[in-house]
């Protein structure tokens, strides 16, 4: 096997990179927080936080609760996943690769030094000073590109076109509370159909289309948070497949651990 990698976060995007990382040979380590607020949960990693274990495309992470068990499940094939929100096991197991891919869009603690090869995804880092690269997360011409030294593209706050539908696909919460889901990750919903409340006040669909993402339910949300996202295509298996936005980035990760493994590491 291929050397161990621990990823900060289990998103839809980290995932993308996990699952590519652990399909190249790479063992695996994801760490998140008590209560992830993840939106493609179907496709997200993060997900064996609640279930204690998940599969996407094949791939199945487990939950564990300390170092030694988390690479029990790497030598065994699978990805492991820890609540671990400060990333405390990176010191304990020493990996030789530390993939940044939270998307805070701000440096939450990261450095070079926290192992041979350090990667960070989208805005918030600065390659050559944080990191050893960046990739970027923005759509577009340059979405999933290695860069060795300087900045993402900055975050705008509006989400990428999909048929037209930018900031219409994301649902927000409509109140301060508890959220409690009407229908599945998975369901054809129409424009103004409730997909969940929050103590009782109706989150609704903004556009017809597929549902394609749902905050876990029962977590406390605040008032605006995104809560969902509904894809205009209309493509069930979208729901259950990582996207092409996940696969980019983790090509670019992929390129420059390849690189940083070949090559000096950029100064």
């Amino acid at each position: 096997m291929r050397e161990l990698v621990v990823i900060k976060g289990g998103g839809d995007l980290a995932s993308g990179v996990a699952h590519r990382l652990h399909q190249a040979g790479f063992q695996v380590i994801i760490t998140e927080i008590a209560r992830p607020t993840v939106i493609r949960r179907t496709v997200a990693f993060a997900s064996a936080v609640y279930d204690n274990k998940v599969t996407v495309e094949g791939v199945t992470a487990r939950l564990v609760d300390e170092a030694a068990a988390a690479l029990a499940v790497t030598r065994q094939g699978d990805i492991a996943v820890i609540v671990d929100p400060r990333a405390e096991i990176i010191k304990a197991v020493k990996p030789e690769i530390v993939v940044d891919a939270i998307l805070a869009k701000t440096n939450l603690g990261t450095t070079k030094d926290d192992a041979s090869i350090v990667i960070a995804l989208g805005p918030g880092f600065c390659a050559g000073r944080d990191v050893h690269a960046v990739v970027e997360t923005k759509r577009g011409h340059f979405l999933g590109r290695v860069i060795w030294q300087g900045e993402a593209a900055a975050n705008t706050g509006v989400p990428g076109l999909i048929e037209g539908y930018g900031a219409e696909r994301v649902l927000r919460a409509p109140a301060d509370g508890i959220f409690q889901v009407c229908r599945a990750i998975g369901d054809l919903v129409a424009a103004g159909e409730t997909v969940a409340t929050v103590d009782g006040i109706p989150m609704k669909a903004t556009i017809n289309g597929v549902l394609r993402g749902l905050l876990h339910d029962g977590l406390q949300v605040s008032k605006g948070m995104k809560a969902g996202d509904v894809d205009p295509r209309g493509q069930r298996d979208h729901c259950f497949t990582i996207s092409d936005k996940a696969r980019a980035i983790a090509g670019g990760v992929l390129e420059a651990i390849l690189h940083l493994t070949s090559s000096p590491r950029p100064s």
